[in-house]
């Protein structure tokens, strides 16, 4: 019982982090974006 408990808790962890890792890879995209386009602006 506490094996299946704790398996179940691993991969909700694993589904949590995998969704905050591609948040996280998209804000960064994002940013990268905003900055290279104020960049240009500038020039």
């Amino acid at each position: 019982m506490v094996k299946e408990e704790i398996k179940k808790l691993l991969e909700n962890s694993k589904t949590i982090l995998d969704h905050d890792y591609d948040n996280f890879v998209e804000s960064i995209k994002n940013d990268l974006t905003s900055f290279k386009n104020k960049t240009l602006d500038q020039i």
